[in-house]
């Protein structure tokens, strides 16, 4: 279930809003330019599979916000050297603060993985869940927890094939905040 949290941007210490209900998440978003829905989640998707599984939907979306490119990452815990290695460098590449020059739209088909938008004064947390489908505007000043083991499959939106390039800001800002596992483990 996603879960929306936001505080002031000076730290947690004061929760300023704390949902699970959707309706009031799009809308909580929405007015800061963040698209957030819902599609409904089907079991048994991988990377291999989710761009034929969600294909009506992709197309929507692609259709509708420009998109030309979409694939789809895959990460699954493994008792494995290979995986604690990716696992943390991606999740590390991710935490620090950065804007892109495009959107970043990411549909959570399996597992879940946190959002932060630094919008103004605040910091809004964004526990995405399967079904999750949330696009951070181009410019909105963001990091990405996947957790420490991350386990997810979601399907990412470009709109060319160079994808994502991070523009960090060199704050710290998002070792102040709860992790990943800090809000699943209340939340999950």
């Amino acid at each position: 279930m996603t879960l929306l949290t936001v505080w002031p941007d000076s730290g947690p210490e004061t929760t300023l809003l704390r949902t699970t209900d959707p309706e009031e998440v799009a809308t909580e978003l929405k007015e800061h330019g963040v698209r957030f829905s819902r599609w409904s989640v089907v079991d048994g998707v991988t990377a291999e599979n989710a761009l034929q599984v969600y294909e009506k939907d992709i197309a929507r979306v692609s259709e509708t916000e420009g998109y030309t490119y979409v694939d789809a990452m895959e990460m699954a815990p493994a008792d494995t050297d290979e995986y604690r290695v990716k696992a943390a460098e991606f999740r590390t590449k991710f935490l620090a603060e950065h804007t892109h020059d495009d959107d970043e739209d990411r549909y959570f088909a399996r597992g879940a993985g946190v959002f932060y938008l630094h919008i103004g004064d605040k910091v809004y947390g964004v526990l995405c869940t399967a079904g999750d489908l949330l696009s951070v505007p181009a410019n909105t000043t963001h990091w990405f927890d996947m957790g420490t083991e991350p386990d997810y499959v979601s399907v990412r939106f470009f709109h060319d094939d160079d994808g994502w390039i991070g523009n960090f800001t060199g704050s710290d800002i998002a070792t102040k905040f709860p992790t990943f596992d800090e809000l699943a483990a209340g939340h999950l």
